[in-house]
C-alpha cells in the first residue's frame, strides 16, 4: 500500500498510534513522521545498503542525542587538531593549558577522542568536563586513556554523523594545527556559519608560537581567496586567529557575554540576550548595522514568540528580533560582538 504523511491511511495511523500510547513517547507528532519514514524506506527501497546506511544514522543521531541531554545547560567548546602530536610538543600544552581555563570557567570540551591534540584536550580538561566523539578506523585511533572508560564516549561508523555532533553540540570551535582532517573540519565549519546552516559561534584558531600554521593559510585565503572574489571582507569576522590561549578562551566568553544564542521565527532572526539592550544601543545597532536588515524592517526589543515554546529553558530571556538579509553571515557575527561592546 502507499504510505502518507498525511492522516489518510487508514488501519496503518491507528496502528501507530497504538504503539506510541503503548511504548509512551515525547513529541508523538514528530516520531508519528519518523516511524512513517521508516515504513516508506522499506516499502520504496529494496537495496539493503541503503537501507543499513539510513538505519546507522537514526541508531548514532539517537545515542548522541542521549549522551549529552544531561549536560544541555553547560556550554561546550569543540576543539580539533592533530592526532599525531606528541605530548612533548609547545602545541600540545599550550592545548592542555587552554582546555583546562575553560573547564575553569564551566565549559566543557568535545574532542575526537583519539591521542594528540585531542588528547591534550580532555587531559587538560578531565574526564568529567569531556566527551570523546570518536569514529571506527582501520588505523589511529583508539580512545583516548583520559576518556577509555568514561561514560560520555561515542563511536561512530560515519564521518557524517560524528561532523553533526561535533558542531550540533558546540558553542565555540578551536582549531589547533593539524592535518588534511584538521583542515576538512575548519573549511566545513566557516562554510556551514558562512552560509547560516550553522547558528553564528567563535571560531578560534590557534597556532604555534611562530604563528606558521594558521599564518600561512590566512596569507592564502586573504592573497587568493579575497583577492579573486571568492569571499567578501566580511568573512574575515567569522574566525579569530591567535597563538594565546587565554585570548582565545577570552574570544570565546566575550561571545557570550550579552549575546546568549538565536534562531529563525519565520524570516525573523530572534537573538535572544543574556541582559537587556537600551533604546539606544538599539538605535546604535541600526545605524552601524542597517546593511543585514531587509528593507523595511527594523530592530526591535520584545519577549519570545509564541512559536518558541519548544524550548521552555530559553523562553524568559529577553530578545532583539529583526528581518535578516540572510545572506550577510559574516557582518552578523561582527553584529554579534557589536551587541556585546554595550
Amino acid at each position: 500500500m502507499d504510505i502518507s504523511f498525511k492522516r489518510d491511511n487508514g488501519p496503518v495511523d491507528e496502528l501507530i498510534r497504538q504503539l506510541m500510547d503503548q511504548v509512551g513517547v515525547h513529541n508523538p507528532a514528530l516520531i508519528r513522521e519518523m516511524i512513517l519514514s521508516a515504513l516508506k524506506a522499506g516499502h520504496e527501497i529494496d537495496y539493503p545498503a541503503d537501507l543499513k546506511l539510513m538505519r546507522t544514522t537514526m541508531k548514532e543521531m539517537r545515542y548522541t542525542s542521549k549522551v549529552f541531554r544531561p549536560y544541555r545547560k553547560r556550554r561546550k567548546v569543540t576543539i580539533f587538531g592533530s592526532a599525531r602530536t606528541p605530548p612533548e610538543a609547545p602545541i600540545y600544552q599550550k592545548c592542555v593549558k587552554f582546555s583546562r581555563m575553560l573547564a575553569e570557567r564551566d565549559y566543557m570540551v568535545i574532542t575526537g577522542g583519539g591521542g594528540g591534540i585531542m588528547h591534550a584536550g580532555n587531559e587538560g580538561a578531565g574526564a568529567e568536563n569531556s566527551f570523546a566523539v570518536n569514529i571506527r578506523l582501520p588505523f589511529e585511533q583508539e580512545t583516548n586513556p583520559v576518556m577509555s572508560k568514561d561514560d560520555k564516549v561515542l563511536t561512530y561508523k560515519y564521518f557524517f554523523n560524528r561532523k553533526v555532533a561535533f558542531l550540533k553540540e558546540a558553542n565555540a570551535v578551536a582549531l589547533f594545527p593539524g592535518g588534511f582532517g584538521t583542515l576538512d573540519e575548519a573549511m566545513e565549519t566557516l562554510t556551514l556559519i558562512q552560509t547560516g546552516k550553522n547558528p553564528p559561534v567563535p571560531l578560534v584558531l590557534i597556532d604555534d608560537d611562530a604563528g606558521d600554521y594558521w599564518g600561512p593559510w590566512f596569507e592564502f585565503v586573504k592573497k587568493t581567496l579575497y583577492a579573486k572574489g571568492m569571499i567578501s571582507g566580511e568573512d574575515f569576522s567569522l574566525f579569530t586567529i591567535t597563538s594565546d590561549p587565554e585570548e582565545a578562551v577570552q574570544v570565546i566568553d566575550d561571545f557570550y557575554r550579552i549575546y546568549h544564542s538565536s534562531r529563525f521565527v519565520g524570516n525573523t532572526l530572534v537573538i535572544r540576550l543574556n541582559r537587556n539592550l537600551s533604546e539606544g544601543d538599539v538605535k546604535t545597532l541600526g545605524e552601524e548595522f542597517g546593511e543585514i536588515i531587509q528593507p523595511g524592517g527594523h530592530l526591535q526589543l520584545g519577549a519570545a514568540f509564541p512559536e518558541e515554546q519548544d524550548e521552555p529553558d530559553l523562553f524568559y530571556l529577553p530578545r532583539l528580533s529583526f528581518p535578516f538579509s540572510q545572506r550577510n553571515f559574516g557582518l552578523l557575527k561582527a553584529f554579534i560582538r557589536r551587541i556585546n561592546s554595550f
